[in-house]
């Protein structure tokens, strides 16, 4: 029961405060978000290099120099005469020696051997680091409410990654190929970019608080949110349109440029039956479509970085030129490629390129989502 006032009582007599409770938001566990964040930018990292070092295994032609996929006892390469011999005579027996390389010596095989067995060594030591990580942060209880569903996904698309990869690799194993299907090699380099892009996002969540996001999301910009995921999406098409590219080597065919051996369109795009193969097998017409959808792609951003340059925000404002000028330099290299024939140093800086740019734009769109806070100085620049 409540004490009762005295009738003379001074109006200006303080009264005890309570102590404010804690709302819903910061109820539950908070977790070890700053090292789960550690965490998952080594795992990003990898991933980084993971994605370059596959497109170096697909640019030296090695990708198909394993033939089997052992994914626990093949982390161990050959270590003597016979063992090197035995995985030549494996190779030996797939079209792509047979009819492209049966010329290969045994030293010659090794070097395509290492870029493949190196890029499979990767991904073990990514699903290691995962799988040492998220057991430890479960067991010590440190996974803040709400992550232990997303943590875990992203192991279980690493695993996906892995068979898709091996689905991959089989397609160049049997028939008349010489490689691996293009298509399933832009699905293997798509979910690559995908898991990429889920790390890179919660690295970014992580760096605050749920409070902290609660309160920054009562300021997003919707229309700028909603341009910049569909950039991120128009990004990520042309992400595989250049592993179709990529996948028949068809940014060697014509290194002209603007034309494609002096015409605006290349010569017989629709050579190949039934006309659809020609989508994904005919080298003019792959690269042609890359090439349009890059120009698209150039107005689209230029568009949203128009929309953006009104945002009251100076962060969201900086992040957004950022991904512009990103732009322009992948769109540079693009050109650079083709006009020299993808070599090696500069087609595997064009893919860095694409992972600075597929970065960019979620740095921009999760500023777009959550805008930083800012002070009256910044909001009046």
């Amino acid at each position: 029961m409540a004490e009762k006032r005295k009738l003379f009582e001074e109006v200006g007599a303080e009264q005890p405060k309570a102590v404010p409770a804690g709302g819903m938001i910061d109820k539950g566990r908070g977790g070890a978000r700053g090292a789960i964040r550690l965490w998952l930018m080594l795992i990003f990292a990898l991933v980084a290099v993971m994605i370059l070092v596959g497109g170096l295994t697909r640019l030296t032609d090695s990708g198909l120099s394993i033939t089997e996929w052992k994914p626990l006892s093949g982390a161990l390469p050959p270590l003597n005469t016979a063992a090197w011999q035995a995985e030549f005579d494996l190779y030996r027996q797939i079209p792509e020696f047979q009819l492209q390389n049966n010329q290969m010596t045994l030293a010659e095989f090794k070097g395509i051997y290492w870029w493949e067995w190196g890029h499979r060594q990767l991904g073990r030591v990514i699903g290691l680091v995962w799988a040492v990580g998220f057991l430890g942060f479960l067991v010590a209880r440190k996974i803040p409410t709400g992550w232990t569903g997303r943590l875990l996904g992203l192991g279980a698309l690493g695993g996906l990654q892995g068979a898709i990869g091996w689905w991959m690799v089989s397609s160049g194993l049997g028939g008349e190929m010489l490689d691996v299907a293009s298509y399933r090699l832009a699905i293997h380099l798509g979910l690559a970019f995908v898991i990429f892009g889920i790390i890179a996002w919660y690295v970014f969540a992580l760096g605050q608080s749920e409070r902290a996001l609660m309160q920054a999301r009562r300021a997003r910009e919707a229309k700028l949110f909603s341009m910049s995921t569909g950039l991120l999406h128009f990004a990520f098409l042309q992400i595989l349109l250049g592993a179709l590219v990529a996948g028949i080597d068809a940014g060697r065919s014509y290194t002209d440029w603007p034309l494609m051996a002096g015409g605006f369109i290349p010569p017989q795009p629709f050579q190949l039956e039934p006309w659809w193969r020609n989508f994904f097998e005919e080298p003019g017409l792959v690269q042609f479509i890359h090439r349009m959808s890059g120009y698209l792609l150039f107005v689209f951003a230029g568009v949203v970085w128009l929309r953006a340059r009104r945002s009251p925000n100076a962060n969201t404002r900086f992040r957004f030129n950022a991904v512009m000028a990103m732009i322009l330099v992948q769109m540079v290299l693009g050109i650079v490629t083709v006009l020299y024939a993808a070599q090696l140093h500069i087609a595997i800086t064009h893919q860095l390129g694409a992972i600075l740019l597929w970065v960019l734009i979620i740095r921009a769109r999760f500023g777009a989502q959550y805008p930083r806070v800012q002070s009256i100085r910044e909001a009046s620049r």
